[in-house]
C-alpha cells in the first residue's frame, strides 16, 4: 500500500501548525490512514534544524525512488517554512506524485508581496500552480491565493480544535482574568494590549492579565514597568497541556490583538472552552468570531477601541457568558474535529488514498 507522506512540524514543537497536527493525530485521522509523518522543523539549534531537514528530505526521496508515496501532504507557512518545504513539492513533481499544499502563517502576502523578488515571487506562483489542492485556512485566505495563482483547486478547510464534552462552569472562573496565548511580539499586538491593561487597570480593581507564551519577554517586561502595572499581569511562559487547560478554566476572556492571523488555534480552543474572544479583523478569525456575537473584533492597532470593549466585557459578566456560550457552539459546529476532519477524509480520497 501506498503511503500518505505528510510533512511539518514535529508534534511536541510550539506553534499552531504542530497543534492542527496533533488535532488530525488525537481525532483518529493518522489510524484511518496510511500516514507516515516526516517532521522536517523543530524548535532548538540551528545544527538541530539542519539535520532534521536532511533527515527528511532523505526520508522522502527513498520512500519515492521505492515508490511508495501515493500523496504528499506538506504543511506550509511563510519565509524559512516556504523554501524549505518547496524541495518537497519539486522532488513530488518530478515523481509524478499528487501534492497538497496546505498553507498557514499569518505574514504569508508580507513574504510574498513585500520580501520577494521577481523570480522568487515567480517561484512561488509555481509551487502553487502545480499542486494537485490547495488547502487554505478561511475564504478570506482563498481569495488571496486566488488572486497570485492560476491553481482552480483552491479549498478553505479551517483548523480542527478537540471539542470538550463539558465547559468550565463560570461561577468557577476568576473575575476579571483575561488570558493571551501566543508569540510575546508586536505582530500578536501584545504592546497594544499592555497599553490597553494599564488604562483598564485603572477601573477594574479586579483585573489580570495572563501572558502565555514566549518571544520579546525582555521589552514586554520593561514595557509592564514603564506601565506600572507589575501587579496586574503574569508572564506564564509557554504553556500547553493540563497547564494550558487550567488557564483556559480559570480565565473570563480570551483576547488576540493580532496585526496578522490564518485561523489562531488558540482562539478556537478558547471559543471551544466557553470563552468570549476580544480580537481584531485579520485573517480568518472574523470567520470564526461574528463581531457581537462570540466576542468583538476591532481593528489592528486601535488601541482605543480595544480598551473600550475590554472594559465592556468586564463590567458586564452576563453578556461575556452568553458570548462564551455562543462561542463554544460555533465551535461544535464549525471548527471541531468531527466537524472539519470530513472535509480532509474526503480530499484524502478524491486524490486516491485509502483507508487502512
Amino acid at each position: 500500500m501506498k503511503k500518505l507522506v505528510m510533512i511539518g512540524a514535529r508534534f511536541e514543537a510550539l506553534g499552531g501548525m504542530s497543534s492542527v497536527m496533533n488535532v488530525y493525530r488525537a481525532a483518529g485521522l493518522f489510524d484511518k490512514f496510511p500516514i507516515v509523518n516526516i517532521p522536517a522543523q523543530c524548535d532548538g539549534s540551528v545544527f538541530a534544524k539542519f539535520k532534521i531537514m536532511l533527515n527528511a528530505y532523505l526520508h522522502f526521496l527513498r520512500l519515492l525512488v521505492m515508490g511508495r508515496v501515493g500523496l504528499l501532504h506538506a504543511h506550509v507557512a511563510s519565509r524559512v517554512s516556504f523554501w524549505r518545504k518547496s524541495i518537497f513539492f519539486l522532488l513530488a513533481y518530478l515523481f509524478g506524485v499528487p501534492t497538497i499544499l496546505h498553507l498557514h502563517g499569518g505574514e504569508f502576502p508580507i513574504f510574498y508581496e513585500k520580501e520577494c523578488g521577481r523570480f522568487r515571487k515567480q517561484f512561488v506562483r509555481y509551487v502553487f500552480d502545480k499542486s494537485t489542492r490547495v488547502v487554505v485556512l478561511s475564504s478570506t485566505w482563498k481569495t488571496w491565493v486566488q488572486g497570485i495563482s492560476t491553481n482552480p483547486h483552491v479549498e478553505a478547510i479551517y483548523n480542527p480544535v478537540l471539542f470538550p464534552e463539558k465547559a468550565t462552569a463560570w461561577e468557577s472562573r476568576r473575575p476579571g482574568t483575561v488570558l493571551f496565548l501566543g508569540r510575546i511580539s508586536e505582530r500578536k499586538g501584545v504592546y497594544d494590549l499592555l497599553e490597553t491593561a494599564a488604562k483598564v487597570a485603572a477601573v477594574h480593581p479586579e483585573f489580570r492579565l495572563l501572558l502565555g507564551g514566549d518571544g520579546d519577554l525582555k521589552q514586554a517586561q520593561a514595557c509592564v514597568a514603564d506601565f506600572g502595572i507589575g501587579d496586574k499581569v503574569e508572564f506564564l511562559g509557554w504553556v500547553k497541556g493540563a497547564k494550558k487547560e487550567r488557564y483556559l478554566a480559570e480565565a473570563m476572556l480570551y483576547v488576540l490583538p493580532s496585526y496578522n492571523e490564518g485561523m489562531p488555534m488558540s482562539i478556537l480552543e478558547a471559543m471551544a472552552v466557553g470563552l468570549p474572544i476580544l480580537s481584531t479583523t485579520v485573517g480568518g478569525i472574523p470567520e470564526a468570531v461574528t463581531d457581537g456575537v462570540e466576542g468583538f473584533l476591532v481593528g489592528p492597532g486601535n488601541v482605543d477601541a480595544l480598551t473600550a470593549r475590554l472594559d465592556q466585557l468586564l463590567s458586564d459578566p452576563a453578556l461575556a457568558r452568553r458570548m462564551g456560550e455562543a462561542a463554544r457552539h460555533k465551535v461544535e459546529t464549525f471548527f471541531s474535529s468531527d466537524a472539519v476532519l470530513p472535509s480532509i477524509e474526503r480530499l484524502y480520497a478524491e486524490l486516491g488514498v485509502v483507508t487502512l
